[in-house]
């Protein structure tokens, strides 16, 4: 483990308002938030965590979200920052299937590919309230056919390149990087935990808490499945930062993020 380094690739912004963030608390007004996805070069291959949005599927389907987003916070082009390709990626996991956390799933179609075994059957017939969650399918053949939305899948994208390892429960991605399954915020939702042999564990608290605040004061964000379920998560989330002296970073909380390491700068 003392060779593991952990990247957060900066994958733009965008904007919901403050009663979405912080359900039934706010206070109102635009919020602008960072989107990122974390890559992980391990001793076992290299991981990466969420793909972020896709600019032009969000200005297509959720235009009121303001998205912000340069060449360089594209996948491929944060990769390319650090001297990579997708190709040199070999394992992507996806903590859920909101629209900004699998955006960039297309350029993996040779990588495999993990998430929670619920996931995807929830993103082909999602609650009413979560469509717009649930929005951009291109991350699976499966999914866009169940949606009549195959129009979002690259050409040549089969359900044999866009299929998924399906988990449950805790998991151990590789050595030191552990899955946290904190579901509520949508049915199979993860979290994360790494390990390091120098330096004290990180805790991405992923969607289970969007910033700081909303851990602090146990408030999810509007967009959820389950609130009890997902208040619990958060309290498990405090916890386990606390057994294991990790560092808690959060998925959408500029303040915070304008102190992370991002680009070529890594944690290990």
């Amino acid at each position: 483990m003392t060779d593991t380094k952990v990247y957060l690739l900066d994958g733009g912004s965008l904007v919901l308002d403050g009663y979405h963030v912080f359900w039934n608390r706010g206070p109102g007004g635009e919020v602008r938030f960072p989107v990122y996805s974390i890559l992980i070069e391990h001793a076992e291959g290299r991981f990466l965590i969420d793909t972020g949005y896709d600019y032009d599927h969000v200005m297509k389907v959720l235009p009121f979200e303001k998205p912000i987003q340069s060449k360089e916070q594209t996948i491929p082009g944060a990769l390319g920052l650090l001297g990579l390709e997708p190709k040199d990626v070999g394992v992507v996991f996806n903590s859920h299937f909101h629209f900004d956390h699998c955006g960039g799933n297309k350029y993996f179609p040779h990588a495999k590919k993990i998430c929670h075994k619920s996931e995807v059957a929830q993103a082909c017939t999602p609650e009413p309230f979560e469509h717009l969650g649930y929005s951009d399918l291109s991350f699976s053949a499966e999914a866009a056919e169940a949606r009549g939305a195959t129009d979002q899948l690259l050409a040549g994208t089969t359900r044999q390149n866009s299929s998924f390892e399906g988990i449950e429960g805790d998991v151990e991605l590789a050595k030191g990087v552990h899955l946290i399954s904190t579901p509520g915020h949508s049915i199979g939702h993860y979290s994360l935990l790494v390990e390091f042999g120098t330096r004290k564990p990180i805790l991405f608290t992923i969607d289970a808490a969007y910033t700081q605040k909303s851990l602090e004061t146990l408030c999810q964000a509007s967009f959820h499945i389950d609130p009890v379920a997902g208040v619990e998560s958060m309290r498990r989330v405090k916890k386990l930062a606390e057994e294991k002296g990790a560092e808690l970073m959060f998925s959408h909380d500029m303040e915070n993020f304008q102190t992370y390491r991002t680009g070529t700068q890594y944690y290990g």
